[in-house]
């Protein structure tokens, strides 16, 4: 942090910014004031339709969720987000180790994630949910149908022909998901998000989650003044 420019009259060292940042890792700020936003202003979320998508993060460092990818050629670090239409993101997943592929513990990070959308208030039931082929699995379809989400998941070749399947697609409408890649590249445009230096996981999630609640806080200073 900018000590100077927030601090100017206090003597407040990087020790104090760090305890303090601890400290709302362990009581649960972040997440609360992540969540709160969401709930205070659902008018910023556009849930014409939702993206899931996950991305892989280099970790210079290793630490905890650390794993070799080979699409990346180093050991990573592998997110889960999804997003509304316009890229605000909206929940998240705690970061898995990045040899596994996205739809590795899939069920737990699903679950997870619509927690967090449950508790901002935002009832997923009849969401549009699109995702890549990557995500065309019989888990990932099944959990969508158990809380009423219509997957908009292309067709994997890995898993058939598209024409044995029954599954509806909706090609324009998958087009949105596009949304989810603005919200990874506003993420990366965060020095401490675009590589992992954090060795451990929770540090990582807190940081990551930091990211979404700026994210949202720029959404909510664009909004016309009323």
């Amino acid at each position: 942090m900018p000590l100077k420019q927030f601090f100017p009259t206090t003597s407040y060292t990087w020790q104090g910014v760090y305890y303090h940042f601890q400290q709302w890792i362990a009581d649960g700020s972040w997440q609360n004031a992540f969540v709160a936003l969401l709930r205070a202003h659902p008018r910023i979320i556009d849930l014409s339709s939702a993206q899931l998508d996950a991305s892989h993060t280099p970790a210079k460092r290793g630490g905890e969720a650390v794993g070799y990818q080979g699409r990346k050629r180093c050991k990573t670090t592998n997110i889960a987000v999804v997003s509304d239409k316009n890229g605000t993101p909206l929940t998240y997943a705690t970061p898995r180790s990045g040899e596994h592929h996205d739809t590795f513990e899939i069920e737990e990070v699903l679950r997870e994630m619509i927690a967090v959308l449950r508790e901002a208030n935002i009832d997923v039931q009849g969401i549009f949910l699109n995702a890549d082929a990557a995500f065309d699995t019989a888990v990932v379809r099944s959990l969508c149908a158990e809380f009423g989400i219509e997957a908009n998941i292309p067709i994997n070749p890995r898993n058939g022909n598209a024409d044995d399947r029954d599954e509806y697609f909706d090609d324009e409408l998958y087009q949105q998901r596009s949304g989810v890649e603005h919200t990874f590249a506003w993420l990366d445009g965060f020095k401490g998000l675009l590589v992992r230096y954090e060795t451990t996981l929770k540090h990582w999630t807190a940081m990551n989650l930091i990211g979404c609640i700026i994210i949202f806080i720029r959404r909510i200073l664009k909004l016309p003044k009323s």
